[in-house]
């Protein structure tokens, strides 16, 4: 195969000793708009291994004997604990790198190819019940009330539960986003500034609960840009205060919010191809997250006879 001069593995071949390659292949996963999260995993991975290997190894050299011995290193050599999830996760960086290499000419042979791919089945995740619910909007609804009256963390906790967005996307919310005005009822625009991840913008309607907090939090903190201007920790530090005021043993967090609108609005009947959208996850991501909604569904229904 010929490859463009341009191309980050036309600079490497089979001689070629494996730091230098992955780095190579780092650039091609910038290229390509990986989330620099996605990307300092799969390096991390791979000079993992590469730090397992003998130095200066080529990545012609290694066979797949070598990745079996370095998985197996993983779980019972190195010791540190390397949970079915990280294993899972190294097998697809080390399958993703060699597959790469081998598509673009560099290797004649996958050796990866043969690596068997550990299947993980996360656990199901923590959700809020109603009652806990009623706990955590009853502190940040007394925070409101108060002699000081802030209404920051009802802003943030409420817009979580109603809408499900993720983390990053709460982060990326502008004032520009919102529109109050919207013809079919104020939405939250989300937006994504890389143009690989536009299908996962969307519009999500807003509920006048959060409108009237939101209103309350403007007046209050005047914020001219991003709607939470601080950084993902003290929002973080935020919902885990909510948590511990309302006296709950689970750990409140951003997933636990998301996961908890999903579900809410799965028992509340809306259609399952609603809930994907406005979660902006793909039809593929959807298998799992369906089958785990079912389960929770299942299991609160359970929790409930049990009361009853």
């Amino acid at each position: 195969m010929s490859l463009d001069s341009t191309t980050p593995a036309a600079h490497i071949h089979s001689d070629t000793p494996l730091l230098p390659a992955i780095s190579s292949w780092e650039i091609f996963l910038q290229d390509q708009g990986r989330s620099i999260y996605t990307i300092k995993a799969f390096k991390g991975d791979l000079n993992l291994l590469a730090s397992y290997l003998p130095p200066g190894r080529s990545v012609g050299s290694i066979t797949t004997s070598d990745l079996n011995h370095f998985l197996k290193w993983l779980q019972e050599g190195r010791g540190v604990p390397c949970s079915p999830k990280s294993l899972a996760r190294r097998i697809t960086s080390i399958k993703s790198f060699f597959r790469w290499l081998h598509t673009n000419g560099v290797l004649m042979m996958d050796p990866a190819e043969k690596v068997v791919q550990k299947s993980v089945i996360s656990p199901l995740p923590d959700v809020l019940t109603s009652e806990e619910i009623l706990k955590v909007m009853e502190i940040v609804n007394r925070q409101r009330e108060g002699q000081k009256p802030d209404a920051r963390s009802a802003a943030l906790l409420l817009l979580l539960l109603s809408t499900g967005i993720k983390k990053g996307e709460c982060l990326g919310i502008t004032l520009k986003h919102i529109d109050l005005e919207a013809p079919d009822g104020p939405i939250l625009f989300i937006r994504y500034p890389n143009p690989s991840y536009r299908y996962k913008e969307r519009k999500i309607l807003l509920s006048e609960e959060w409108i009237a907090v939101y209103q309350e939090y403007l007046h209050q903190y005047e914020p001219t840009g991003q709607l939470f201007p601080w950084s993902p920790r003290r929002l973080e530090y935020l919902l885990e205060d909510i948590g511990e005021s309302a006296g709950l043993e689970k750990h409140l967090s951003f997933d636990m919010c998301r996961w908890t609108s999903a579900l809410n609005d799965w028992r509340s009947g809306m259609d399952t191809d609603k809930i994907r959208q406005k979660l902006g996850i793909s039809k593929v991501q959807w298998r799992e997250i369906h089958a785990k909604l079912h389960k929770l569904d299942l299991k609160v229904e359970g929790e409930k006879r049990k009361e009853g």
